[in-house]
């Protein structure tokens, strides 16, 4: 039932004012707004830290003057992962030489889903840190920073793989504000989703 319901909300969300307009062709701040002391304050990414497969630490100054684009995901997902782990992979291979983009996925089976195994999967597609990290940490703050993320991760044993997640992927400033997200498992959503990627670069990297 949450997952409905916060699906809905997520919805609701984005087409009741909470985009940031824009006068230009630049990409939009999502997200509520609060205004203090006469300035605006946009919702950003709370710190976090997490562990990679090299098991390094991974928290907010990884990101530092970069880009990031997030994902949620599980190694023995039945379902959707694979997909989206396919449309990544686009994205990796399309944006592999621009130091300034940097890709973050989720493990949400953190029991499973060992530095070990996490290593070993991103081995298999190939990738390595420190452009590519796949992290895992207490399981309550990864289903916690899903939300700030506006993406969806919640366990459901009734679910293919004991869990019901989001194939969003998220877009981050170096700000840490959203800025552009997609349906991961589709791939003409993909694809403008990277044509925004390229116009927030050009906008503050390029």
């Amino acid at each position: 039932m949450r997952i409905s319901i916060l699906s809905m909300l997520l919805f609701l969300f984005l087409i009741t004012g909470c985009i940031q307009p824009s006068e230009d062709d630049t990409l939009p701040i999502l997200g509520n707004r609060e205004f203090v002391d006469g300035d605006t304050v946009y919702h950003s990414i709370p710190d976090f830290q997490f562990v990679n497969q090299d098991s390094s630490f991974v928290n907010n100054g990884t990101f530092d003057g970069k880009a990031y684009i997030v994902d949620f995901f599980f190694i023995s997902c039945p379902t959707i992962c694979p997909k989206v782990k396919k449309q990544m992979l686009r994205i990796h291979e399309e944006f592999k030489d621009q130091d300034q983009l940097v890709l973050l996925s989720h493990t949400i089976d953190t029991k499973r889903d060992t530095i070990e195994r996490l290593a070993n999967y991103a081995r298999n597609l190939g990738v390595s840190a420190p452009k590519w990290h796949f992290v895992t940490g207490d399981e309550g703050e990864i289903y916690d920073i899903a939300d700030d993320y506006f993406s969806i991760a919640v366990k459901d044993p009734t679910a293919p793989g004991g869990f019901d997640h989001s194939g969003r992927l998220i877009l981050i400033d170096e700000n840490r504000h959203v800025r552009a997200f997609c349906d991961g498992t589709d791939e003409e959503s993909v694809t403008l989703f990277m044509e925004d990627v390229k116009k927030l670069l050009a906008e503050d990297y390029l």
